[in-house]
């Protein structure tokens, strides 16, 4: 499968037959979404940096409540959250989503707010790829992200919603999260596209990947 990374919390999610997911497209946050085609668009919640569904072309299928679905071949899952830690009553719901693709358990955060449980974690579990917010802010911050990393244990972890160049929205840089990793334990991409296969990932070990925003 193949990951781009779209900026913000926006991937493109391609499995090997071609199907592709898009995750929270976003609308004006001081840069724009790079052009896009996909066969489904999953929402975490109705955030304008996260719900940009015009943006993305080829009529595709929206999910945006919790439940089960599959799409092109992909199962999703959506999950129900909290967007912050007084169970919604500050910033409401937020929809954590899992996908199979590829034989790989993929599992993207949304902009997750809740403190690290156990009957959240046994949830979500499985997860060899894990999108995680990092910014703190409006989010988990970079600590608290550590602890999900640290208790999910996914072979994978891709940091999503944090500072980048050109971005108006009040969150901190990702150094911040991968600061708290050895440095061996971190990979910094210059490239937005990542292509994974079963066989690359490891059961033993967790690897940062700090993914270069598309323009």
């Amino acid at each position: 499968m193949k990951i781009r990374y779209l900026g913000h919390s926006c991937f493109a999610l391609t499995e090997s037959t071609g199907t592709t997911i898009v995750t929270d497209p976003y609308g004006a946050i001081g840069y724009q979404m790079p052009p896009v085609k996909a066969d489904a668009v999953t929402v975490s919640h109705g955030h304008y940096d996260h719900n940009n569904v015009r943006a993305v072309k080829g009529n595709p299928t929206v999910i945006d409540e919790e439940g089960t679905y599959e799409v092109g071949g992909v199962d999703i899952t959506a999950i129900k959250s909290y967007h912050d830690k007084a169970s919604g009553a500050e910033r409401g719901e937020n929809l954590i989503f899992k996908f199979r693709m590829d034989g790989l358990e993929i599992c993207h955060l949304g902009d997750l707010g809740e403190e690290c449980s156990s009957a959240l974690i046994e949830t979500l579990l499985p997860v060899h790829v894990l999108m995680i917010p990092v910014g703190g802010n409006y989010t988990i911050d970079a600590e608290q992200a550590k602890e999900y990393v640290d208790r999910i244990m996914p072979a994978i972890v891709i940091p999503m919603h944090y500072k980048t160049k050109g971005l108006t929205i009040d969150v901190d840089k990702v150094d911040a999260f991968t600061d708290l990793f050895d440095a061996d334990e971190v990979e910094e991409l210059e490239d937005s596209e990542l292509e994974l296969f079963r066989d690359d990932i490891s059961e033993e070990s967790t690897k940062i990947i700090v993914m270069e925003r598309e323009k």
